[in-house]
């Protein structure tokens, strides 16, 4: 076995969901989830599937967000896992719709920050071992933070 580590290519820093599936309808069924989760989304994604012709599936309502998902689906290349690169949506919006997908096994990220994945591989194949999200904690919040942080949320519509 050896160990890889893959930087995801995301030079936009756009938002995305990293998980793992289990079945070929699951593209069409996430696909569902977020098209009926946020109207007039922009999404791209990439499935790998891990049998038969091995394909990487695809779909979504963005050209280039479809591109950007297929470029780190290759590049993680592993049976059963997927992204979703989103353009005018947070993961905040579509990600209990996800969860949901029958098909779907779990969720490794959801994020904007830069995404490191730790890859196993064998004679079979490639299998994710977990993720580096961001980076790692600096300190912890004083008062000023807090306000920024509440700030935020409230700038995004999260909280009144």
């Amino acid at each position: 076995m050896t160990t890889d580590i893959v930087e995801i290519t995301n030079p936009k820093q756009f938002n995305l969901i990293f998980g793992q599936s289990h079945f070929i309808k699951s593209v069409e069924d996430i696909h569902e989830a977020l098209v009926n989760a946020v109207p007039n989304i922009k999404f791209g994604l990439a499935f790998c599937e891990a049998s038969g012709p091995c394909l990487i599936r695809t779909s979504g309502t963005s050209d280039a967000m479809v591109k950007l998902a297929v470029t780190n689906a290759m590049a993680i290349g592993c049976g059963h896992v997927f992204l979703i690169f989103l353009e005018n949506a947070f993961p905040i919006n579509v990600l209990n719709a996800v969860k949901m997908v029958p098909e779907v096994i779990r969720i490794f990220a959801a994020t904007a920050n830069t995404l490191e994945v730790v890859v196993a591989r064998t004679k079979q194949g490639g299998g994710v071992v977990g993720v580096v999200d961001g980076g790692s904690p600096l300190g912890v919040e004083k008062p000023k933070d807090v306000a920024y942080r509440k700030e935020l949320l409230r700038k995004f519509g999260y909280k009144l």
